[in-house]
């Protein structure tokens, strides 16, 4: 695929290196905010001041001088200290639409030289409770990352680790058993909804024992887990059980690789990892005194298990209780011969609601359910990844499920709804999107929708490089304004042939756009609306 920035940027980016005595030289193109400054400008000029000793306005107008008319400028002027602007042609802008054309909802897509297999854990709850909000926001982060990253031509493996083992599970089973038998769950156990909903669904003797409730118990609590997930359009591939590191003896075999390498030391009759060396902020213990295995003993097993599998990078999606297991991980792998920076942590923080439409509900705590009755899976995924993962995000149900500019979800989806409407429109009419061949030149509002086409391939590209959905968000938003401009201005469905094919392309390829897009981060692109 073209990178039509770069195309326009090559020649500048040559005549600064010749005055620079072939020193290369970096050019940023930027969209000026007055149209009339020009369809793109540089400041390459007063940062070659220094280095020159010149004044930047002389600079650029000798790049000015040195890229001639023709071709993909129809015109360059030097305004200001020193800036150089550029009027593009319409030459520029008939390639631009035929190549986005042509790729369809493929356009953006990557094809990268080094084809990584990429595990992304995502969600990965304790299997004692429903699907809260904050979870929810891990699994449309996780997910939408992963789509991301395949966009951008990489092996994506989406996992979900049941901690199925230990006291918390014990007591789990024993609350739905107290439960059942109209008793309060032991000290420490499980007091919410989820254990009495259970305790009338199993058929299990009241009488019968702990181990054989929380048997009967955490299976169904699985498969609740699991429902509310595809709710959310999050596809799991893999349901990755904790039991199973200790049952097939991976624990055993992870500390004894640790060990073999010199990083594995018996302290105080408990067995420690020697992760302090490594970056963590002190030694963790895998063996307790008692000889039971700590969680950090079952994670250092978990993180071999996902390397011998193939995966040459692993991505752990961690709420902000778990900032300190950034390091730990990352001491864990370097512990047992990995590269420390093949493990990504993204540590996403808290998430709230607010707005009447949530109603009733019980406690401080609303579940992934709850917020889909509220205001529906588009929103719900929309909203989830409207903020970067590093910032805290309240919701507001009601602007959430208003149908006016105000709330974005709507917006982008009507951008998207009202591109497929002209279509429809236009084929009734026996006309449509062409491949090329126009000789119309576009006017204001078609360049600056064509220009924030031209972006999309860095936008999809930098928000999969940098585990940041919300790019695409932000995109989106930027994409549906100019559409609408677009669409509200201009006759699309023009009586001149050549200026309606080219306009009816290039509103295909912005319905293309958005519903890709929208894809990526899980919601969908309704035709009509």
């Amino acid at each position: 695929m073209t990178d039509l920035i770069a195309r326009l940027s090559a020649p500048i980016a040559g005549a600064a290196a010749a005055l620079a005595d072939g020193v290369p030289v970096d050019v940023a193109l930027e969209r000026p905010a007055d149209a009339e400054h020009g369809d793109y400008a540089t400041s390459v000029a007063l940062r070659l001041a220094p280095m020159l000793r010149r004044s930047p306005r002389s600079i650029a107008e000798d790049i000015a001088a040195r890229i001639s008319d023709g071709g993909d400028y129809a015109g360059v002027e030097v305004a200001g200290a020193g800036f150089v602007n550029l009027h593009l042609s319409p030459h520029w802008y008939h390639d631009a639409v035929a190549e986005a054309a042509a790729a369809g909802t493929r356009y953006g897509a990557g094809a990268p030289a080094a084809r990584r297999n990429i595990l992304v854990e995502l969600v990965s709850a304790n299997p004692t409770g429903d699907i809260t909000v904050a979870s929810a926001r891990n699994g449309a982060y996780g997910d939408a990352v992963a789509r991301l990253v395949a966009f951008a031509g990489h092996d994506v493996v989406r996992e979900y680790y049941f901690n199925d083992q230990g006291g918390q599970i014990d007591k789990f089973g024993a609350s739905v058993r107290a439960r059942r038998r109209g008793e309060e769950p032991p000290e420490g156990g499980y007091p919410g909804a989820e254990p009495s909903a259970l305790a009338t669904q199993l058929d299990v003797d009241p009488d019968a024992s702990v181990e054989e409730w929380t048997a009967a118990a955490v299976p169904l609590m699985f498969a609740r887990i699991k429902a509310s997930l595809a709710r959310l359009r999050i596809d799991v591939d893999i349901w990755f059980s904790e039991r199973e590191l200790h049952s097939s003896g991976a624990v055993d075999r992870a500390l004894a690789r640790a060990r073999a390498a010199g990083h594995v030391y018996d302290r105080d009759g408990a067995t420690w990892l020697a992760t302090a060396q490594f970056g963590d902020d002190k030694d963790r213990v895998l063996i307790k005194a008692d000889g039971v295995p700590t969680y950090f003993a079952a994670d250092i097993a978990y993180i071999e298990h996902k390397f011998a599998r193939g995966h040459d990078r692993l991505l752990y999606i961690l709420g902000a209780d778990h900032h300190g297991y950034v390091a730990r991980l990352q001491a864990a792998a370097a512990c047992l011969g990995h590269d420390p920076a093949a493990v990504e942590v993204p540590i996403y923080q808290m998430v709230t609601v607010s707005g009447e439409r949530m109603g009733k509900r019980r406690g401080n705590v609303v579940t992934a359910d709850e917020l889909i009755d509220a205001i529906g899976v588009d929103a719900a995924r929309f909203f989830l990844v409207q903020r970067s993962h590093d910032q805290t995000m309240d919701i507001d149900l009601d602007l959430a499920v208003r149908t006016e500019r105000e709330n974005p979800v709507y917006y982008v989806q009507y951008a998207h709804a009202r591109a497929r409407s002209i279509l429809r429109r236009a084929a009734e009419e026996g006309t449509g999107p062409t491949a090329g061949g126009w000789a119309h030149a576009p006017e204001r509002q078609e360049r600056e929708l064509v220009k924030r086409l031209v972006e999309w391939p860095q936008v999809a590209r930098e928000a999969a490089d940098r585990r940041a959905p919300h790019r695409v968000v932000a995109y989106l938003s930027q994409l549906a304004a100019d559409f609408h401009v677009f669409h509200h201005d201009l006759r699309v469905l023009h009586d001149d042939a050549d200026v309606r094919a080219f306009r009816l392309t290039v509103t295909g390829c912005v319905g293309d756009t958005i519903g890709t897009a929208l894809d990526l981060i899980g919601v969908e692109a309704p035709d009509a609306m």
